[in-house]
């Protein structure tokens, strides 16, 4: 069987970061998504709003990062969650367990986003083969002003990060619901 979703949107609440009795970090929000489409002539659009859940690495760098409104896009899998509510009703939705993350914002960078897998909670730099697909990113490094502007000497060399493995979806400005 295959159970795989990829979802580009923004989100519509902050990200509510708690953590499991094993110290696991557990973010949900929620993203919005849209579709145009004409009918009878007339241009309609649909939006449709999907829970959203980061566990690990990526649910701390989601919370670190990301805010209502973050445009987002999402790679993970369908989840079936059932609960019975305060008044004794079976209850159940749909959500997304995230399992990869782009951070489609680009403030400031020019590379039009930054990539998280959620398989990071290991620290990247310990990693020997980089060269494998689904290997994990680290999160993005903040820059002071001071270091952006200096060269980097022989101590100092950069680790390059693979590029990741998203397919490119063309998605116009108009599309996008926020």
């Amino acid at each position: 069987m295959f159970n795989k979703i990829i979802l580009v949107g923004n989100l519509t609440r902050d990200i509510e970061l708690r953590y499991s009795q094993t110290g696991m970090g557990i973010a949900k929000s929620a993203i919005a998504t849209s579709r145009k489409f004409s009918a009878n002539g007339e241009k309609k659009e649909e939006v449709c709003f999907v829970d959203i859940t980061f566990f690990g690495r990526s649910a701390e760098v989601a919370n670190q990062y990301l805010r209502k409104g973050s445009k987002i896009l999402v790679e993970g899998r369908l989840t079936f969650e059932q609960w019975v509510d305060q008044n004794g009703q079976k209850r159940s939705k749909h959500s997304v367990t995230v399992e990869t993350m782009q951070m489609l914002d680009s403030k400031g960078d020019n590379s039009g986003g930054t990539a998280y897998s959620a398989d990071a909670d290991q620290d990247y730099t310990q990693q020997q083969n980089y060269s494998q697909p689904n290997q994990s990113y680290g999160a993005p490094q903040q820059k002071n002003a001071e270091q952006s502007y200096q060269q980097p000497s022989a101590q100092q060399t950069r680790k390059v990060m693979p590029e990741p493995n998203i397919p490119v979806i063309d998605i116009d400005e108009d599309e996008i619901p926020f």
